[in-house]
């Protein structure tokens, strides 16, 4: 196996919030959701299709994590969506209420839109140039 970036933590409030968003609004499938003894959860989700990336849905523990909420990239696009077909998706995101701040542009390098998540993440949804 090569080596490759498996798991991406993202601080979240609340795990059932977070996997609804994640599912229903994304399409994410939800991988793990497993009890852990402290109380905590083992939730991962990740795009239909994706075999070695996935998102950790981890709460927030702290104050200074709960401060990261929604805001652990500082306010610039941390995350990147990609897709086969922008405008299916996009439209099906929209459906389901992901707010998308911008109207899609397409770039020499693909076609691409900035969402938020359900805390505020900013993510790209992008195809890319064939």
């Amino acid at each position: 196996m090569p080596t490759h970036i498996a798991l991406t933590a993202l601080v979240v409030t609340d795990y059932d919030e977070a996997i609804d968003f994640y599912t229903r609004a994304l399409g994410f499938d939800l991988v793990e959701d497993t009890p852990r003894p402290d109380g905590s959860r083992w939730v991962v989700v990740r795009p239909p299709g994706a075999t070695e990336s996935a998102l950790l849905l981890a709460r927030a523990k702290n104050d200074a994590q709960r401060a990261r909420v929604g805001d652990q990239t500082g306010g610039r696009v941390g995350f990147f969506l990609y897709t086969a077909d922008f405008a299916t998706d996009h439209t099906r995101m929209t459906r389901a209420g992901v707010h998308f701040l911008e109207e899609p542009r397409h770039e020499p390098y693909g076609s691409v839109a900035v969402f938020e998540d359900l805390y505020g993440n900013r993510w790209d949804l992008l195809q890319p140039a064939e």
